[in-house]
């Protein structure tokens, strides 16, 4: 169960990632950001 939870947040975070490069409005990015080091820290940090 853990692994499948691994792969959702790690799919959602290669979503975030494309979503970074893809938008240009800087505030947007910005929160795209954000919510992509919430994401990260997520993935790396849950034991």
């Amino acid at each position: 169960m853990k692994i499948i939870y691994h792969l959702i947040v790690l799919l959602l975070t290669m979503n975030l990632i494309w979503y970074l490069f893809r938008e240009k409005q800087f505030w947007t990015q910005v929160s795209t950001a954000i919510v992509l080091i919430m994401f990260l820290l997520r993935l790396f940090l849950i034991k």
